[in-house]
């Protein structure tokens, strides 16, 4: 799903890599791949604040741990050959609509990522309204210039929008 998405991954597919039967697949997410969705999404989720904790808390700057979170994407994205995007946003996209599950597992990371973000901010003196739209932000941009650089097979769009968001947390000093 990370890589097709969810709409472009088969129950089936999911069952052969995964090398079990597809009774098995089933018997573990009886709800089938809506629910088999969810749980990649908070696996992506999990995969995606460990590294952003770990950025974040690796710097005492704030400006200069979203930096890093902007250069490790972009490393990890090449590392893949462009394959590799953010799993929420692949899963998700197209699928809120018609699956509240996905949608709910979805914006319960988005809301994990705004939080450690918003943390950050808070420990580093931030007042709390400018910590929480810092933080929409920070999140948002990220996410557009991940999917960009995929498109683009090219790690400039996340340094870029690094390397601005470092700068729009330090205008707020």
């Amino acid at each position: 799903m990370q890589r097709q998405g969810y709409e472009g991954t088969g129950i089936k597919q999911i069952s052969k890599e995964a090398e079990a039967t597809l009774g098995s697949v089933y018997h573990f997410f009886p709800g089938g791949k809506q629910e088999l969705a969810a749980e990649a999404i908070r696996h992506g989720d999990r995969e995606f604040a460990e590294m952003l904790r770990r950025a974040l808390e690796g710097r005492p700057d704030p400006a200069e741990a979203v930096l890093a979170v902007a250069q490790d994407v972009a490393a990890e994205l090449r590392a893949s050959d462009w394959l590799d995007g953010c799993p929420v946003t692949a899963t998700s996209l197209g699928t809120a609509a018609h699956a509240p599950d996905i949608q709910r597992a979805a914006e319960e990371a988005f809301e994990r990522w705004r939080g450690l973000v918003r943390d950050k901010l808070l420990a580093s003196g931030f007042g709390a309204q400018d910590a929480r739209e810092l933080a929409h932000t920070v999140i948002n941009t990220l996410e557009g210039a991940e999917f960009t650089a995929q498109v683009a097979r090219d790690e400039e769009p996340l340094l870029i929008a690094g390397r601005h968001l470092a700068r729009l947390i330090d205008s707020y000093r």
